[in-house]
């Protein structure tokens, strides 16, 4: 425990630009620097010894899979991967993920049946064992091929000899207890017979007989088929078919086998005559009028299973016909006379029958079927004749539609989780099997350090998806789908036909409110849905509003003095006044698409089933033909009713209670007078040059719009402009809007439609002003564009035009970018670009010699020492200021304050952080009737880089949660006795009323550095610079162990901790090897020390940063293997058990083992050393259950073969007496009979 004193400043009556910030904030973090006016304790618990970086579980569908493994004993389900992944499942909760550290694909596995082991094969020809009775599974060892590449697998039950069959059409015996390669070796020459005079090709099949272990099916890509007997080290038989192999799938009783080819047949064969088949069939192929066979696909695999009470079930995959185009992938169940044909979404990657018995001399009576699908797993029930399919209790569906955005939130309310699965279990699909899951293995129980957690993932169709992610586990609650919220999108044509969205309900963004369950959508149509949450169906109708949000770049000739003047004054609203928007003149620019949204909302009544229910939808309106730009940051309050936004071109707030905008203005008049930057003048020269990359707009003179943002009760509530000089005539304003010099636009050589780099000026502009309102800048229509010779070619780009014309998926994303510092700036611009789907750069790219409004040494602080050339200058100056974050919460908005009120804080890309105080009406009654006043009180701060987060602890350090508004069911029946009056919670329980009206600590966090600022003094505590190289891409203020800390992660793949208020570095975690924007995108940490990232298109992982979690991790987890007795062969009568099957009497130890084989060659196969043996295997799981688990198995497997051998006693003893009775009565009937009768 550590304890900062810390002396603060009280220099509140200072000039408002001279005391932003401490004189001596450096970038060492917790450096003080103040007169000494007070002391507060804060005692800071965080060290870094509790912190620790690793993956908790992985979510969701593994990415490209390409093998499938079942252990039938212990019923867990293994899936590998292209990227070298693995995924073992088993009962609900048991879901673990390994990796190949070389990432190389997995294309083959096999289970150690009942072993708690799996073997796998990987693309760069190396086998792995992997120890799967620990709760993480580790490599044992490693066996890498040198000089054949390997093309198959197989290894016999109970058996500690793997069959390897490679490229070059050799088959090799590897030794799984010491993974050593046996001398006893198959070639490819001795196999066929020696007039062959063509190589078979790869080995593409390997099993050994059900009748005999001794005799091994060898089959080659070519259509040969070898039967080698192991003991007499030849063939019994070979079989040469014209059509090339896929797979073999044998018998029970191992006399016949069925084989299925390229040419779509399934061909069966039996030992005894191997010369040709004495069944081909074709199921897909049928006779045409010609009398030929249709041409039919190839059958990649065919499983033959036996049934004793039913005909045998032929599953195969593949085999249509060519003709039929566009028919989606099929598995075909053959039982009896009956086909079933079960068409797929997606192609089969693999499958495989699930038996009762591990056992292949035995009948196999299989239950179901795993179907592998490029995106999907399914299990169908066999033991229905309709076969149905399985309910999949795991997470599978994350990417039915792409992900777009994700949002994490721990330690939620205890009921919400219940309430959310109730209303969506109303919604689930039916027709599943009514039995259980067959994936039943493993182990799992509810960790005693559990708590509510629900992640929420946004998608490109519109549709949001609740998931119950408590306990390291994840399941569906309930899924919303925002597009019913609109009309259906009717096809466009002309230029709106090259500008309309692929995916126009994709989600960007969402704010979620647990505690007044107030849930609001950010869509990429530049669109905002309010959801309220019901419990009760109801008819309503959705009320729109319509945000006038784009802002014109306009040149100031001459910046007089009084145009600096703040545009607010400190005095409240004035009172609601109507306004009436205009439709635009046909024969204006706009007059095609101006003043209208991209998508319509429904305008009638609509029923809606419990859940959460659409309230409200503000959509940003298309001006002059230009799209708007999506939004950036979004905020929600439940206790003030106010919901703000903002993007490239302004902010926004609005009162979703009143159904009213609140404030629509650009950046730049936000600001007032504290604008920290001397705007720039353009030459007027300028207008004349010609280049190349730049398109001259003309001055066009057009009527003023003199309308704002219109609502559906045509009742606005702005801002007061008492005392502000640039209140104008009409006329004077309309000619200042005439002389604005021409705007300039930069065309990009970005491939692909859509794309662009905007690039408005950051000159400000005018306001209109009209009946005393302060009206958005984008009122001004734009400038037509001269059709020259280069017309055609140089098509203008708005600066509105949206960046991507498809959805941004996340989990498409897969651009691995540049961050180092030397690697220039338009990496990190091309990553903000795509990251928040608008261009913009942050004040680190952005630095100017003129003279700013506060201390020289902030400014120093502030500033790198880049050299500006032309043509960087030119982009910089012109590239707009976007809101990056909000935050709403109870703090002071002018250093006189004395008491804390409902604030806006606002934070900007070119790290500048402004404040807005706010006055709301307490009273339930006055609220919905009075306006709310707003007036931006100037810049707080300025940092580098663009600002991520604003978080608010209180003066003994504790976080401050925002204030919330107690949940209500607005639908519910009316109470005479308990009327629906608002409830608000003001403040966190950790702080009282007393500590936080002295003041509280404002922590804010930019891509380069981290501040913590003194309320309402303003004055600058602690500054931590914390990268020079790269930039921060998620930051948030966390709790972790009963304290709280900043927690933030970099475009250079680390993941950093910092102390609070102190900001001092406590974890910094080279965690990612390299940044991609799919990672970029979906990042985002939690309380307790969680994060999660889409590590795939189709897969979520999470980790922790917590070293408490990683303690408690093996307890979380799931166990993989767990103490199962193995199942009895079937008695094979006294006869063949007594006398003795040649397969029982097969030592596989002698054949292959080093005394009678030999050694294998060292040049063909190297053995590298995992992290133990074998037998650490056996010794090596968790605890003294696991040793007991262990010596019980010991004991188990000890006393079945005492058992075993008491029971062929017995069977000896029973013989030997039937005998002896046989012989004794015999005796008995022949002693009387003389010679000559016999």
């Amino acid at each position: 425990m550590k304890k900062f004193r810390k002396v603060l400043d009280g220099l509140t009556t200072s000039s408002p630009g001279g005391t932003i910030g401490s004189p001596s904030c450096g970038s060492a973090a917790g450096t003080p620097t103040a007169t000494p006016t007070k002391e507060i304790d804060v005692q800071e618990t965080l060290v870094s010894e509790n912190f620790q970086l690793c993956k908790t579980v992985r979510h969701g569908f593994p990415y490209q899979p390409t093998a499938l493994a079942f252990d039938p004993v212990q019923k867990i389900l293994a899936v590998g991967s292209r990227t070298g992944g693995i995924r073992i499942l088993g009962r609900p909760g048991v879901d673990c993920y390994c990796q190949h550290d070389s990432g190389a694909a997995v294309l083959h596995l096999q289970f150690l049946i009942n072993e708690g082991a799996l073997v796998t094969a990987c693309a760069d020809d190396t086998l792995h064992l992997w120890n799967l009775r620990q709760r993480r599974p580790a490599v044992l060892h490693s066996l890498k091929f040198n000089r054949e590449r390997i093309t198959f697998c197989h290894l016999p039950f109970q058996s500690k000899w793997l069959y390897v069959g490679t490229e070059r059409g050799n088959t090799h015996i590897v030794n799984i207890e010491s993974f050593i390669l046996s001398g006893y070796v198959i070639m490819w020459n001795k196999a066929i017979e020696l007039s062959t005079k063509t190589h078979p090709g790869p080995v593409v099949h390997l099993s050994d007989s059900p009748k005999d272990e001794g005799k091994l099916l060898i089959g080659f890509e070519s259509g040969t088929i070898v039967q080698w007997d192991l003991r007499g080290k030849k063939a019994d038989f070979r079989i040469y078919y014209d059509e090339a192999i896929h797979s073999v799938g044998w018998h029970h009783e191992g006399k016949q086998f069925m084989c299925s080819h390229s040419d779509g047949s399934l061909s069966m064969w039996n030992l005894r005559n191997t010369t040709r088949p004495f069944q081909v069939t074709f199921p897909h192929g049928k006779i045409q009028k010609d009398g030929k066979k249709e041409s039919c696909k190839p059958i990649l695999k065919v499983e033959y299973k036996t049934s004793r009470n039913s005909e045998p079930f032929v599953i195969f995959s593949g085999g249509l016909s060519y003709d039929k185009a566009g028919r989606r992938p099929t598995l075909t169940i053959m039982h009896g006379k009956a086909i079933t044909v079960l068409e797929m979404d997606y192609p089969i990657v693999e499958f495989m029958a699930l038996c009762e018995t591990p056992y292949n001399n035995e009948v196999q009576e299989p239950y179901a079927v795993v179907v592998l699908l490029e995106k999907d797993l399914i299990v169908v029930d066999l033991t229905q004749s309709n076969f149905p399919v399985f309910e999949n209790p795991y997470p599978m569906d994350i990417h039915e539609s792409p992900v777009t955005c994700t949002a994490y939130f721990a330690d939620c309310p205890p009921n919400i989780i219940p309430i959310l699965y109730s209303i969506g279990a109303k919604h689930k699909k039916t027709g599943y099997s009514q039995k259980e899951w067959p994936v039943a293995g493993g182990l799992w129980t509810l960790g005693s350090h559990t708590y509510p957690e629900i992640i929420v993932t946004g998608h490109a169709d519109g549709s949001i998806k609740f998931w119950d992610a408590s306990a390291i586990t994840l399941q569906m609650l309930y899924k919303l789908k925002t597009s019913k919220a609109f009309e259906k999108p009717k096809p466009a044509e002309g230029r709106a036909a090259e500008l309309v969205e692929e995916d126009p309900f994709a989600i960007q963004m969402v704010s979620w409110c647990p505690q007044s369950r107030i849930f609001c959508v950010v869509g990429i149509s530049a669109h905002i849905i309010l959801y309220r949450f019901s419990k009760y169906d109801a008819n309503t109708q959705i009320v729109s509003l319509e945000v006038r949000l784009q802002y014109e770049a306009e040149d100031v000739i001459s910046p007089s003095e009084n145009e600096n003047n703040p545009c607010f004054s400190e005095s409240g609203s004035q009172s609601p006044q109507t306004h009436h928007q205009h439709p635009a003149s046909p024969g204006t620019p706009e007059g095609n698409k101006d003043s209208t949204p991209c998508i319509k909302v429904k305008d009638r009544m609509v029923r809606v089933p419990p859940g959460y229910q659409a309230e409200l939808v503000i959509q940003l309106l298309w001006v002059d033909g230009e799209p708007p730009q999506q939004i950036t940051s979004l905020d929600i309050n439940s206790a003030y009713g106010l919901l703000a936004f903002g993007n490239c071109n302004g902010l926004a707030v609005v009162d979703y209670l009143q159904k009213t905008i609140l404030l629509c203005m650009s950046t730049l008049d936000v600001y007032g007078a504290a604008d920290p930057y001397q705007r720039l003048t353009r030459s007027p020269r300028r207008n004349r040059q010609s280049t190349s990359g730049l398109t001259e707009l003309s001055d066009n003179q057009q009527s003023i719009d003199m309308e704002r943002s219109k609502s559906p009760t045509s009742v606005h509530y702005s801002t007061s402009l008492h005392n502000d000089p640039r209140i104008l005539p009409e006329p004077v304003a309309s000619l200042r809007a005439s002389h604005c010099s021409p705007v300039f636009y930069l065309l990009d050589n970005v491939k692909g439609p859509g794309r662009k780099l905007s690039l408005p000026t950051d000159l400000k502009t005018d306001l209109d002003h009209v009946n005393g309102h302060c009206t958005s800048p984008t009122s001004q229509p734009k400038p037509r564009v001269p059709m020259g010779p280069e017309g055609p070619r140089l098509t203008r780009r708005g600066a509105g035009r949206p960046p991507f014309r498809k959805a941004q998926s996340a989990a498409c994303m897969e651009i691995s970018l540049p961050v180092s510092h030397t690697e220039g700036y338009a990496s990190r611009r091309a990553m903000l670009q795509q990251l928040h789907g608008v261009s913009m750069y942050s004040h680190d790219e952005h630095h100017t010699t003129a003279p700013y409004c506060w201390s020289e040494r902030e400014s120093r602080e502030n500033s790198f020492s880049r050299s500006r050339s032309s043509s960087v200058s030119s982009i910089d100056r012109d590239t707009k200021e976007a809101i990056t974050t909000l935050q709403f919460g109870e703090s002071f908005g002018r250093k006189s304050d004395a008491l804390p009120t409902p604030c806006l804080w606002v934070g900007t890309s070119l790290g500048v952080v402004l404040l807005i105080p706010m006055s709301i009406p307490t009273d339930n009654e006055e609220r919905m009737e009075e306006p709310v006043t707003i007036g931006p009180s100037g810049m707080v701060l300025m940092l580098k880089g663009s600002v991520l987060h604003f978080s608010f602890l209180d003066c003994m350090g504790a976080l401050i949660q925002s204030p919330h508004e107690v949940w209500r069911d607005l639908n519910a029946p009316e109470d005479p006795d308990r009327p629906r009056r608002r409830k608000l919670v003001h403040f966190s329980p950790s702080s009282s009323q007393d500590n936080y009206g002295e003041g509280h600590l404002a922590v804010v966090c930019s891509e380069k550095q981290a501040k913590v600022i003194l309320m309402p003094s303003q004055s600058c505590l602690f500054v931590h610079n914390i990268t020079e190289s790269s930039f921060v891409l998620r930051a948030d203020v966390v709790s972790v162990c009963n304290s709280v800390c900043l927690a933030c992660f970099c475009a250079n793949g680390h993941v950093m901790t910092l102390s609070l208020p102190s900001l001092r570095p406590l974890m910094d975690v080279n965690y990612l090897p390299m940044t991609d924007m799919r990672i970029a995108r979906t990042f985002c940490f939690t309380n307790g020390g969680q994060a999660l990232y889409l590590s795939s298109p189709t897969e979520i992982q999470r980790i922790t940063y917590s070293q408490e979690m990683f303690d408690n991790l093996q307890e979380m987890l799931g166990e993989l293997f767990t103490p199962i007795e193995t199942p009895e062969a079937q008695n094979r009568g006294f006869l063949k058990g007594f006398f003795g099957g040649n397969s029982h009497n097969f030592d596989r130890e002698e054949l292959f083992g080093e005394t009678s084989a030999g050694k294998g060659s060292r040049s063909l196969a190297q053995h590298i050393p995992g992290q133990a043996g074998m037998e650490g295997m056996k010794v090596a799981a968790s605890g003294v259950v696991g040793d007991l688990a262990r010596a019980r198995i010991a004991l188990d497997e000890r006393g079945q073969r005492l058992g075993e051998l008491e029971d062929r006693t017995a069977l000896m003893m029973t013989s030997a007496e039937t005998f002896s009775k046989h012989a004794h009565g015999l005796m008995l009937k022949c002693k009387d009979k003389k010679w000559y009768q016999f």
